[in-house]
């Protein structure tokens, strides 16, 4: 399977679940987990962009006040801005999503030009695997929050 067919299935997975979550459920905060939905939507968003475009004219594509809602050092408790509804979320990954599968061949068997910590990422077609898997991973974690409701 290609990496930006295993990209496309983890995305379209976490688009479809979400547009069917209630607004009211994304700030709630669930026993045993350290954020809400509303932040690991949003994290995901965030650190792909962060990662992926880091060379890219068009990097950070999202507005500069993510960086304050939804790094991986930040809680919900941490926010003094407002965060975006879960439509703006939804258009912005789809946005990421569009831009993702726009990138060639050439970039995808490119050479990351960073360290990642988790497993063996060398080029940028091993890091799109990587963040497929966390986002994949993100879903489940999302579903098991819904249903602790």
């Amino acid at each position: 399977m290609s990496v930006l067919k295993q990209f496309n299935l983890a995305r379209t997975s976490l688009l479809t679940f979400i547009q069917d979550l209630d607004e009211e459920i994304l700030d709630h905060k669930f026993k045993g987990f350290d954020n809400t939905i509303r932040w690991h939507i949003g994290n995901i968003l965030f650190s792909d962009e962060k990662l992926l475009f880091v060379n890219k004219k068009e990097s950070q594509d999202i507005p500069a006040e993510y960086a304050d809602l939804f790094s991986s050092d930040i809680k919900v408790s941490d926010w003094t801005v407002e965060p975006p509804s879960l439509a703006q979320l939804i258009e912005d990954l789809q946005k990421q999503q569009n831009r993702v599968n726009s990138f060639d061949e050439l970039f995808w068997q490119s050479n990351v030009k960073f360290k990642v910590p988790y497993g063996s990422v060398e080029t940028h077609g091993d890091l799109l695997i990587m963040l497929a898997y966390r986002e994949a991973e993100t879903v489940g974690r999302i579903k098991a929050m819904k249903e602790m409701l």
